[in-house]
C-alpha cells in the first residue's frame, strides 16, 4: 500500500492562538551578518553520538505516526530503539503539523488535540488524551538511547482542509485572514481560504505579522534547553502563484523601485508552469520578482535564527528542502550558498543578484529531499538520489557544515512500476549512495518503514557504510 506524503501529512487539530498587534507594512532589513560560530558537534561533550560519525536522520511525521505516538511513550521508545538499532543517529520529530498547531510547550499556541491519520479503517481522527509533553518524551527517550533529537517545524502554514474538516488558526480566527496567501488564479487574485484546491493553507511570508508570530513559536521551541536542533519545513511561499496580495505588491514596488502591475509585468492570470525565456521576455519584472521572493525568505531565515539563538545559543538551526534546485525558484527559496552563482547555471530565471540570497551559510544543518524513484538511486543529475546529493554539495559549497540527503521511501512509485523487492533494494542502496555523496543520510518517513516492515533494508545499507 502506498502512503502518499500529502495524505499522511494532513492534520485536523483544535487549538487557540494568541493575537498579534498590527505592524507596519513590510520593510526590508539591511542584510544581517551572522556573527555566531556554528556549533561543532565533534567538540560537544554532551553529544550522544560518537565524534566523527556522519549523521543519519529519520523523519517522524506527526499525523502519520499519531496513532502510535499520541498517547504512548512505550511506542515511542519501541520505535526509537528500532531506529537506533538499524543505525540512525538523528531523529526529526514533527511538532507543528500543517494546521499550524503544536506538540510542544508554547505560550503562543495551544496543544494539538487531535490529528487525522490513515489507519486500517481509513482516514480517522486520532485524539490525544495524554497530558505528558510530547516533544520532551522524544528528547528524554532519544537521549537515553544515544540519539540526537530535532524538532521538525512546518513554518509558513496556518491551516489545512481534510475530509475531517477545516482546521487551523486561519480558519478559527477571522482577523487572521489577511495573513493567508493570495493566489494568482485564472479567476483573479484570490485568498487561499476562498479556494477549494489547496489542502495546506499557507501564510504570506512577506507579512511582518506572520513573521513575528512564527518567531514567537520558534522561541518557545528553543526554550527546550536539551533539544539538539530545529529543522524548518515549508519555510517558503506556497507555489509560483503565491503571493499576489496588495501588501506584497507594495513591498515589491519598494524593492524594484517602480510601480508594478502583476498581470502585465510579472505573471499572467493562473500561470503555474515553468519560467521560460519567452515568459521572461514578455513579463519585464518576472526575474526581479523571483529575486525578490528569495530575498524575503532569506531575510526571514536570518530573523528566525536570531529568534532561536536569543533563547538558546547552542541549538542547531536548519531546514528541510527539496533537492530539485533547478525548479525551486517556484517556492521562493534559494537554498544554495551565496557564493554559488545561480545565474551561471540557470540564466533563464536567475538574475545576477539571485545568488546573494542563498541561505546555506545561515544553516547549521540541512536535509535534502533526494526524492527520486526506486529505479534512480545512482546518477549525477537531479531526479537521481545520488545526483540530488552531489549537486546539493556543489550548490551549498561548504557554507553549511552538515548536508544530509535521502529518499522518501513511501511516495516514490506512484505508478506501481517497481516490485516490493526492488523497492527494498533501493532503500538499501540509497544509504551509501547518499551518505557518500554528502555529509550524511536522510530518510522520510518512519511510518513507511513501519508499515512495510522495511527496517532491515535500512540496516543492510547502514552496514555498508560502517
Amino acid at each position: 500500500m502506498k502512503f502518499l506524503r500529502f495524505a499522511i501529512a494532513i492534520a485536523a487539530i483544535a487549538c487557540v492562538t494568541c493575537s498579534t498587534a498590527n505592524k507596519p507594512e513590510y520593510v526590508f532589513p539591511d542584510d544581517p551578518k551572522d556573527e555566531q560560530e556554528k556549533p561543532d558537534e565533534d567538540e560537544d561533550p554532551d553529544d550522544p553520538v560518537p565524534a566523527g560519525q556522519k549523521a543519519c536522520y529519520i523523519w517522524v511525521d506527526a499525523a502519520a505516526n499519531f496513532p502510535d505516538f499520541a498517547n504512548s511513550q512505550e511506542n515511542i521508545r519501541r520505535d526509537l530503539e528500532k531506529a537506533k538499532e538499524v543505525g540512525f543517529t538523528d531523529v526529526v520529530v514533527d511538532v507543528r503539523p500543517t494546521s499550524g498547531d503544536v506538540l510542544f510547550r508554547s505560550e503562543n499556541c495551544q496543544q494539538v488535540k487531535w490529528l487525522g491519520a490513515w489507519t486500517a479503517t481509513g482516514y480517522t481522527k486520532i485524539e490525544r488524551t495524554a497530558d505528558w509533553d510530547y516533544l520532551q518524551a522524544f528528547i528524554d527517550i532519544g537521549h537515553e538511547l544515544g540519539l540526537r533529537i530535532h524538532a521538525g517545524f512546518n513554518t509558513m502554514v496556518g491551516g489545512n482542509v481534510t475530509s475531517l474538516g477545516s482546521e487551523g488558526v486561519l480558519f478559527r480566527d477571522s482577523d487572521k485572514k489577511e495573513w493567508a496567501t493570495v493566489l494568482n488564479t485564472a479567476n483573479g487574485y484570490v485568498n487561499t481560504l476562498d479556494t477549494g484546491i489547496e489542502t495546506s493553507k499557507f501564510f504570506n511570508p512577506v507579512n511582518p505579522d506572520v513573521q513575528e508570530y512564527i518567531c514567537s513559536l520558534l522561541k518557545d521551541l528553543a526554550a527546550y534547553s536539551d533539544l539538539d536542533g530545529i529543522i524548518l519545513d515549508r519555510g517558503r511561499f506556497d507555489a509560483l502563484d503565491s503571493d499576489f496580495s496588495e501588501l506584497t505588491r507594495k513591498a515589491f514596488e519598494e524593492y524594484c523601485g517602480h510601480s508594478v502591475d502583476f498581470a502585465s509585468d510579472v505573471l499572467p492570470a493562473g500561470y503555474t508552469s515553468s519560467v521560460t525565456a519567452s515568459m521572461v521576455s514578455s513579463y519585464p519584472d518576472l526575474k526581479k520578482w523571483l529575486e525578490f521572493r528569495v530575498k524575503v525568505i532569506h531575510d526571514f531565515m536570518h530573523k528566525a535564527k536570531e529568534a532561536v539563538r536569543s533563547v538558546n545559543p547552542n541549538i542547531k538551526f536548519g531546514v528541510y528542502v527539496g533537492g530539485w534546485y533547478s525548479t525551486y525558484y517556484d517556492v521562493g527559496v534559494n537554498w544554495g550558498a551565496p557564493t554559488y552563482d545561480t545565474s551561471a547555471d540557470f540564466p533563464t530565471w536567475a538574475t545576477a543578484d539571485y545568488k546573494n540570497y542563498g541561505y546555506a551559510d545561515i544553516m547549521d544543518h540541512m536535509l535534502i529531499g533526494a526524492y527520486a524513484s526506486p529505479g534512480n538511486v545512482y546518477g549525477s543529475s537531479e531526479w537521481t538520489m545520488q545526483g540530488f546529493c552531489t549537486l546539493a554539495m556543489k550548490r551549498t559549497a561548504g557554507a553549511c557544515p552538515l548536508v544530509a540527503g535521502g529518499p522518501d521511501v513511501g511516495n516514490w512509485d506512484y505508478d506501481d512500476k517497481y516490485t516490493q523487492q526492488e523497492e527494498n533494494a533501493a532503500i538499501t542502496n540509497s544509504v551509501k549512495a547518499c551518505y557518500d555523496a554528502c555529509n550524511g543520510y536522510f530518510l522520510f518517513d518512519m511510518i513507511h518503514l513501519k508499515k512495510a516492515n522495511q527496517w532491515s533494508y535500512v540496516e543492510q545499507g547502514m552496514n555498508m557504510i560502517k
